[in-house]
């Protein structure tokens, strides 16, 4: 027989393994002495070993394989052990294959956004677009609330909430205290039932608009596009359309938010001076 240490070498194993090994069930010692707590194994216990080691090669826990050990399982209990851990690593391939697919479109993502052009401003129409919308006098600070509420409503209806979000300032107010009235919206696909507080309708086009593409983050109310913008419209023979409201799309969705920016165009609607 062979003391602790001994069989630890031989098997490649630690000591402390072997203790745990024992604690569980696995592999008790051959032999305990009474007085000093040695252990001993002895050499045929190396199959044991390598049994635990061939179960831990496809996934099997020490608590799968503790039943597996024993000389009383049948064939069919080990059969349905094995059924179980291959359903479960189908799963979690599966999940990985999801996973994977996920973090592929986040990084084709990230691709487009960095081809973005920061500080870009462009003279173009704006389409009209089918949207669900709420619209509020709130602080700018309860802008997230706003968004959120949205965001749920049009999942709730089977709607893709990671479109690209509008936010329209209808009248911004000069400092976070005091109320703005903001309208936020999300393209849908198809007319989805109105609530209390959202409304389905046809966001109206925009003919002529400056539109500047940046980097800023929706929830402060420190972003200086509008000034930019209102700059490039004096300095090129325009002037802002008061009549129609600014809007703001960040086109970057949360999930793809690294920090606290986003990838926004203020649109600027202008007419001829």
């Amino acid at each position: 027989m062979y003391k602790i240490g001994e069989f630890a070498k031989m098997s490649g194993m630690t000591v402390k393994t072997l203790r745990y090994y024992d604690e569980l069930g696995l592999l008790k010692p051959a032999h305990v002495e009474e007085n000093s707590g040695y252990r001993y194994y002895t050499a045929d216990q190396l199959l044991t070993i390598r049994r635990i080691e061939g179960f831990k090669a496809y996934g099997l826990t020490l608590e799968m394989m503790r039943p597996l050990l024993t000389e009383e399982v049948s064939l069919t209990e080990a059969e349905s052990a094995l059924l179980k851990q291959r359903h479960d690593l189908e799963t979690q391939i599966q999940q990985a294959r999801r996973q994977l697919a996920e973090v592929n479109e986040r990084l084709a993502q990230i691709a487009r956004h960095a081809a973005a052009k920061d500080g870009k401003i462009s003279l173009r129409s704006v389409a009209p677009v089918l949207v669900a919308s709420i619209r509020q006098n709130i602080s700018t600070d309860q802008l997230c609330l706003l968004l959120d509420e949205l965001k749920r409503y049009v999942r709730s209806h089977g709607e893709d909430s990671d479109r690209e979000i509008t936010i329209i300032w209808h009248r911004k107010a000069d400092c976070d205290e005091e109320l703005s009235d903001i309208e936020v919206a999300i393209p849908i696909s198809k007319a989805i039932p109105e609530s209390g507080s959202v409304m389905i309708y046809q966001l109206p086009g925009v003919k002529e608009a400056f539109i500047y593409t940046h980097r800023c983050d929706p929830y402060r109310n420190n972003c200086p596009a509008s000034d930019v913008l209102r700059a490039r419209a004096a300095g090129s023979g325009y002037l802002p359309n008061e009549s129609i409201p600014i809007r703001e799309v960040y086109i970057t969705a949360d999930k793809d938010i690294y920090g606290r920016l986003r990838i926004a165009e203020m649109i600027m609607p202008i007419k001829r001076a």
